[in-house]
């Protein structure tokens, strides 16, 4: 019976063209009792703690194999954890999330992607890393999404982030699958990008079918359909499927096949254990394997590997608004003698900075007064007498993004050289847009969000525009700077204290981009390339005394009037990479480095050295009195983080930088 059930399912997801998500989970309005919805909702959150806490020992353990099937895992040493919290404890599968409630709570259910970074800038301070550490270090340098996961701007675009952090976007749109899944979509892009994000919109089409849809390979079916038609994640996960119905009873063998070719052979510049697509595909093998059943699916989702409590997390809180309270073991949310609610009702906040810590139940009843409040809003209705009360859900419901400027990276403009540069995003390209204030630059032009042109002079105008979607209007001011022509390129000498890349070095760091992105020498630095393949260079030397001062600049045959300066830094490990002071020097008529007058950098360096401030792929503007000379460099102190102990032994301290532009 398995196996004409699973031949049956690969014909279905191999053999016909998927219908839209409304065909296959019906365009009319859905009812669930308010207590039922409670119920699924109190199940999901208790499923990720669940989820999470019992994955953790697992995490980045199991890569050349899967885990060995010693089932039940148990919660290993984390039952300690949770008798010394007297509840469960936060991590970063719930944490965000929490806070994320915590913004619906205080600004209502659909928040905006300033109010998000306000609350990410605040309370997340430690404990976050690749994407998401990208990410927060741009919300500090001014950045707001969907800049901050943007390809060229975050290099972790396609770990897994956005996939562990998003779920409440779902959850609290019960029924409403078009609406989660472009909700989950705008939500990912804080920290991700391109595929990056496909997973997170797959979950979170299904988390919201799941209040009406128990059926896993159904549910896998509305995941794909929300996806983009030609997206990378949509093939792995109908290749998933296809591996299932290739191995009915072999899951390892599947594993390995999927291990083989989504980390083994995945390209240099993506492959990681923490890659989004390839954490899908383990939990998608998961919940096939799993085949409905909550403790097989949540050890098989920590053995399938790779970043294994991530996937425990999200698919466990799957499983609870599939089958609600019911269908959580007793045994794995009462772990703990004396304890006679889930948890003991307690979540402990561990990881974020002043985020209270709560009872579960409130967590519940808050979601459930958000999601009920959301309901409404997009043409739901409550009804009934206390008690007995009962939503009714327009399943149709659209995503409207709230009308705000998405802040990044203005124009590189220069003189006599073609601008082409859009203000608009996708999340807001939509909303009319007007110039309604200030002064373009001379030769430029600005149209329903665009500029265009050929600027003919040099300097800052500062310009008004208007953003409106026929109801709401909000302004802002952009100052817009036309530099003269960059002279780095006619350099006849380029100066850097460390003029190679110390392999050995880096081979012995925990480096965390592939390494085809770092470049072999600092001849990088005028070659007009800030991102992808060789057009980084990390100043890693032998190992050297701390604090380390590094130096680039260049020199020319002939002087050069140069008043401004422009660093664009490159990628940064956890460990180290940025500048902690800046200067800029010149060579005087007798020879000697001096300071430059009345320096001043845009935007100013962070003001704490602290990794989780610092911005990868940013530039920073250095002005100053014009010099004459034939030799100019920036100088500084770079820092290397003492808390990664275990590399910064083998480590010097260095610098990251793609390009260093120059201009009269």
């Amino acid at each position: 019976m398995l196996k004409l059930k699973t031949i049956a399912l690969f014909f279905i997801f191999t053999s016909v063209t998927l219908l839209p998500t409304s065909c296959l989970f019906g365009s009319k309005p859905q009812q669930i009792k308010v207590s039922e919805l409670r119920d699924k909702i109190a199940a999901e959150w208790i499923g990720q703690m669940i989820g999470n806490i019992y994955g953790l020992p697992h995490e980045g353990k199991y890569i050349n194999a899967p885990g060995a099937e010693t089932w039940p895992y148990g919660y290993s040493k984390n039952l300690d954890k949770l008798k010394k919290y007297d509840g469960a404890f936060s991590d970063d599968d719930t944490d965000v999330e929490y806070m994320y409630l915590l913004q619906m709570q205080k600004s209502g259910p659909e928040p905006s992607y300033a109010q998000l970074c306000d609350a990410w800038m605040y309370h997340i301070r430690d404990r976050v890393w690749l994407a998401n550490r990208a990410a927060l270090g741009l919300m500090h340098f001014g950045y707001t999404p969907p800049f901050t996961g943007r390809k060229d701007l975050n290099p972790h675009w396609y770990q897994i982030d956005p996939q562990l952090i998003n779920e409440i976007w779902a959850v609290t749109a019960p029924g409403m699958v078009n609406y989660a899944a472009s909700k989950s979509d705008w939500a990912a892009r804080i920290t991700s990008d391109e595929w990056g994000v496909e997973p997170t919109i797959f979950y979170g089409a299904m988390y919201s079918a799941a209040y009406f849809e128990k059926d896993i390979a159904k549910l896998i079916s509305i995941g794909i359909s929300s996806l983009p038609s030609n997206g990378r994640f949509t093939e792995t996960v109908k290749e998933m499927v296809a591996l299932h119905a290739k191995y009915p009873a072999d899951w390892k063998a599947a594993w390995k096949e999927m291990a083989q070719k989504y980390y083994n052979e995945e390209p240099d510049m993506t492959r990681t254990i923490w890659n989004a697509n390839l954490n899908g595909a383990c939990a998608v093998l998961a919940m096939l394997y799993g085949n409905g059943d909550f403790q097989h699916t949540l050890d098989l989702s920590c053995a399938m590997g790779f970043d294994a409590d991530n996937q425990a997390a999200t698919v466990a809180g799957l499983m609870g608004v599939i089958n609600g309270m019911k269908g959580l073991p007793e045994n794995l949310y009462l772990p703990v003698e004396g304890w006679s609610k889930p948890f003991n009702d307690k979540y402990i906040n561990i990881t974020r900075y002043d985020l209270p810590d709560a009872r579960i139940s409130d967590i519940i009843d808050q979601t459930l007064k958000a999601t009920i409040a959301l309901v409404i809003s997009k043409g739901g209705k409550l009804s009934g007498k206390p008690g007995n009360e009962v939503l009714t859900i327009n399943p149709d419901a659209v995503f409207n993004p709230p009308v705000e400027f998405c802040l990044g990276p203005l124009p590189q403009m220069e003189t006599g050289k073609a601008v082409d540069y859009t203000f608009y995003t996708k999340t807001n390209k939509a909303y009319n847009w007007s110039l309604v204030g200030g002064e373009l630059p001379s030769g430029l032009n600005f149209s329903e969000g665009k500029l265009t042109g050929i600027p003919t002079r040099s300097g800052y105008s500062k310009v008004t525009l208007q953003l409106d979607n026929g109801k709401e209007k909000i302004t802002r001011d952009f100052d817009l700077l036309v530099r003269k022509i960059n002279i780095a390129p006619t350099a006849d000498t380029i100066l850097a204290n460390v003029r190679q890349l110390n392999e050995k070095i880096l081979d012995s760091c925990w480096y965390t981009f592939g390494k085809s992105m770092y470049a072999k020498n600092a001849d990088v630095i005028n070659d007009g390339k800030t991102t992808g393949p060789g057009s980084v260079f990390y100043s890693l030397a032998a190992k050297s005394k701390i604090p380390k001062v590094d130096y680039y600049g260049y020199g020319w045959k002939s002087l050069q009037k140069i008043s401004m300066l422009a660093l664009h830094t490159g990628c940064l490990e956890e460990f180290g990479g940025w500048f902690t002071s800046l200067n800029v020097q010149y060579r005087n008529e007798t020879g000697q480095w001096t300071p430059v007058q009345n320096i001043q950098i845009t935007p100013a360096l962070p003001k704490t050295d602290i990794v989780f401030y610092q911005p990868h792929f940013v530039e920073y503007v250095i002005s100053f009195e014009t010099v004459e000379t034939t030799a100019i460099r920036i100088i500084g102190d770079a820092k290397i983080q003492d808390h990664w102990n275990k590399y910064t032994k083998q480590v010097s301290g260095f610098t990251s930088v793609t390009e260093l532009s120059v201009y009269h």
